[in-house]
């Protein structure tokens, strides 16, 4: 599947929310609503490939990626969290 496809997109946003939405029951038991847990996702997905590069971990599996994405999420919801907290 092109990355040019919508069928692409719309699976890029289905994982992201799935990886959204499990984050934040690991980590409350709740998630943060459709959109919160799509972007909390992508944007954990991102900091799980930053922070598995920078510790030279690298995946070649659909399930070693979708793993690094939760572990991400996880932590960027545990983040937010703290800094909610003590703001």
């Amino acid at each position: 599947m092109g990355h040019n496809t919508i069928g692409y997109w719309v699976w890029f946003l289905f994982i992201g929310g799935v990886i959204g939405w499990l984050a934040g029951i690991i980590t409350t038991g709740r998630g943060f609503g459709i959109i919160g847990d799509i972007i909390i996702g992508i944007v954990g997905a991102i900091l799980g490939g930053w922070m598995a590069g920078a510790m030279g971990l690298y995946t070649s599996s659909s399930v070693g990626a979708f793993l690094v994405a939760l572990t991400g999420a996880v932590v960027l919801v545990g983040l937010t969290r703290f800094v909610v907290r003590h703001v």
